[in-house]
């Protein structure tokens, strides 16, 4: 593994971040479990960031896309008709509830963002872009730009103009102890005057929003605060695109879409991540105006292949079939509910949240009860000390994010809370007794 390590460092650009102090090495898997190369196993609550949505060596994936192999057709490009591509787009356009909705399949998230930023400025004729403060929409130059957390914005130059909402951003003190009810009004009075004495709306193309941050450590607006944008946007016919890249696929329990705790249907939504279970496909389901409107001649080369297409409507067909939404409220509420129990006695727990199977718990010193990254980087590796793999993140990398597999059962829920509140123990007594 040094060996490895070594050879990492020599090749990889030094910014590609890497966890552990001993950094491991994954080698086989199986249901919600992993193996790495010196022989350990894990409980993975982390799913290579919530993308093995179906946890590892699923039998209907891996024959479906064996079937595919078999054809000797693994690519063809969009020149060609592709089945699977049309039929996940049916289905995707189906569940959107977008009205006339169309699909445009690229390889990632970040590609997904960038079409439909595309797609709005085009349609509005517009140069700005309205985000969420913390929130993260990929690494390209556009995704980049609106992304509102400054440790993961790698380049200050802007392609378009990009301005901040409040949301997810309560601890401040101008909003600090404010109802759901009057923070939600407090953020739509800014929006106004923004609209008024900082951009005119004429400018903006849409309002780009993750229903719960994933680079911020899962933090939330509250549910309705963005249906209440939404009215404000409809005023001037400023679009609205959630990005599902974390949320879709009824990952928070609650809905199918994170954009149905607003009770909203957006313009656009953007998705990736758990529809391949590993293999790389992302996309952007909108109103098909939108989409048709783009300008220019338009391909792609590998997005919506016959190989990501198969696997997608696999994981599709089986996310719905075995009704994962409904597992991921249950085994996620016990998840949540056990570890807000368990942090009422530990002097580094701050906020513990969560919707579903997508959670996280801020690490905050004992003394000033500030964020604490040292405290939340020796958590993540007492838990994988113990056996559990879980992420980390939030504005100020204090969160320890966990996301596991939709299959994820009722055993090995509790077998995690388990070993991520052993975990957290073992650092609360080193850092209140140092």
């Amino acid at each position: 593994m040094p060996d490895l390590l070594a050879r990492h460092r020599a090749v990889i650009p030094n910014w590609v971040g890497i966890y552990y102090d001993e950094p491991i090495e994954l080698v086989s898997g199986k249901g919600c479990r992993v193996t790495d190369s010196q022989g350990r196993n894990y409980l993975d609550f982390f799913a290579g960031i919530l993308t093995n949505m179906l946890g590892y060596d699923v039998p209907e994936v891996r024959e479906a896309v064996e079937r595919q192999i078999a054809t000797g057709v693994v690519h063809t490009s969009t020149l060609y008709l592709i089945r699977g591509q049309v039929e996940l787009a049916e289905k995707i356009a189906k569940l959107s509830g977008i009205p006339n909705a169309k699909v445009f399949f690229t390889n990632s998230g970040t590609e997904a963002n960038e079409t439909a930023i595309l797609a709005a400025l085009t349609a509005r004729r517009a140069s700005q872009v309205l985000a969420m403060r913390g929130s993260y929409h990929g690494r390209s130059f556009g995704a980049i730009a609106v992304t509102g957390n400054a440790a993961w914005k790698m380049s200050s130059h802007d392609p378009f103009g990009t301005h901040y909402l409040h949301g997810t951003d309560r601890q401040l003190s101008p909003y600090a102890g404010l109802s759901d009810k009057r923070f939600t009004e407090a953020c739509v009075e800014d929006l106004r005057a923004l609209l008024t004495g900082g951009v005119h709306p004429d400018d903006v193309g849409c309002l780009l929003a993750e229903p719960v941050q994933g680079v911020g450590g899962f933090t939330m607006p509250p549910d309705g605060l963005l249906a209440a944008y939404k009215d404000v946007l409809d005023e001037h016919g400023i679009l609205l695109v959630s990005d599902e890249v974390q949320t879709g696929w009824g990952r928070t329990g609650e809905h199918f879409w994170g954009i149905g705790a607003h009770g909203i249907t957006p313009d656009a939504m953007t998705f990736a991540k758990g529809l391949g279970n590993g293999f790389a496909i992302g996309g952007v389901v909108a109103r098909g105006d939108l989409l048709d409107g783009i300008r220019g001649n338009g391909i792609s080369t590998f997005g919506g292949n016959p190989v990501a297409t198969t696997a997608g409507n696999a994981v599709l067909d089986y996310v719905l079939s075995h009704d994962l939404q409904r597992n991921a409220a249950v085994t996620g509420g016990l998840i949540v509910s056990g570890l807000r129990e368990a942090a009422g006695g530990l002097q580094i727990a701050g906020d513990v949240r969560g919707k579903g199977l997508m959670f996280a718990i801020d690490l905050v010193d004992p003394a000033t009860k500030k964020p604490s990254p040292p405290l939340a980087a020796r958590t993540l590796e007492a838990a994988r000390e113990r056996g559990l793999l879980v992420g980390k993140g939030g504005l100020y990398g204090h969160t320890l994010r966990m996301a596991p597999p939709l299959t994820l059962t009722e055993a090995e829920a509790r077998e995690g809370l388990a070993l991520l509140t052993d975990a957290l123990r073992a650092v609360n007594e080193e850092a209140v007794n140092r």
